[in-house]
């Protein structure tokens, strides 16, 4: 998640408006390296509100996640830049219809603290912004229920498992034996001259944009063990699979999510973040079959037809 050239607008705005620093229009210019006036009118041109008013409500929507998190009143509006309880107090029960104290821990849903944006642009947990294509006066791409995406997704699922299973069968000495020295998929993921590293490398990759979707800290690298790869491998394909099918039934390809963790931060399109995952997962397949022949280890093309009239078969 490291790749991308450049800065964007998007990025420009994240940093400007959830940099904890800038409480004023004047930090946020500042930070810009730019006049109050001129960096107040490029955001109410390009994103359709001005910067305080951005930040209020995406501060307030963080607000509205902490305190379904168990957050008390008071810890969230002093997280919120609010001097008072009572000012917070006034200005959420504005803007959602109901006092902070009415909130309960555990209620909504993911996106029930996002208020009405001109943008699109809302608080993701835990320090993200996202960007819905809808809101934001885009398009979404993909009709809903499209059944390419979902035996791509499945099949990668189903194959790396069947990998998993055979790299489960072989020594850590062939594990870890450099078949591809020098060998790089992504340049921020290092090399990737053994089986264990590819499918380590391979299993990470959705365990880490799956954390950026759903606001979680990013996940420990493992050891490239089969066994526990498998156990991880289990734990997130469900999740994953979950994910790609709602953004499939809402037909919200377009949307953005905007990561905060990622230095500097970076915002992707959800259907470029699925085309992303799904070609290197394919590429690592295939290595991984290199790797398993040049062991000696016999295994299958990973051919989809093949996975899909097997599937077939045994559903009938």
């Amino acid at each position: 998640m490291d790749g991308q050239q450049g800065r964007d607008r998007l990025r420009e705005l994240l940093d400007a408006v959830l940099d904890e620093d800038n409480r004023t229009l004047a930090d946020m210019a500042g930070d810009a390296y730019a006049s109050p006036y001129h960096f107040s009118r490029r955001l109410r041109r390009d994103a359709g509100e001005p910067p305080v008013a951005m930040r209020r409500r995406v501060e307030l929507e963080r607000a509205a996640w902490r305190l379904r998190r168990g957050t008390s009143v008071t810890d969230a509006a002093f997280a919120a830049g609010y001097e008072s309880v009572e000012g917070f107090s006034r200005a959420f029960a504005r803007a959602y219809g109901e006092p902070p104290s009415a909130v309960g821990e555990g209620a909504g849903g993911s996106r029930d603290h996002w208020l009405p944006a001109p943008n699109g642009i809302h608080f993701h947990p835990p320090t993200s912004l996202w960007i819905d294509a809808g809101e934001a006066g885009g398009t979404t791409s993909g009709p809903a229920g499209d059944p390419v995406t979902e035996q791509l997704v499945r099949h990668d699922l189903d194959d790396t498992r069947t990998l998993l299973e055979v790299a489960k069968g072989l020594a850590a000495d062939d594990l870890r034996r450099e078949v591809l020295p020098g060998a790089r998929v992504l340049a921020w993921d290092g090399e990737e001259p053994s089986l264990a590293a590819v499918l380590e490398n391979h299993v990470h990759a959705t365990e880490v944009w799956l954390a950026a979707i759903e606001g979680l800290d990013t996940p420990a690298r493992g050891d490239g063990d089969p066994r526990a790869l498998l156990e991880r491998h289990d734990a997130v394909a469900p999740r994953w699979l979950a994910f790609v099918r709602d953004v499939d039934r809402r037909g919200a390809w377009g949307d953005r999510l905007v990561d905060a963790l990622c230095e500097p931060p970076e915002s992707f399109v959800l259907g470029e973040v699925v085309a992303h995952v799904l070609t290197y997962a394919a590429h690592r397949r295939q290595l991984a079959r290199l790797v398993l022949r040049a062991l000696g280890v016999p295994v299958d093309d990973g051919d989809p037809i093949t996975w899909n009239r097997d599937r077939t078969r045994s559903t009938r």
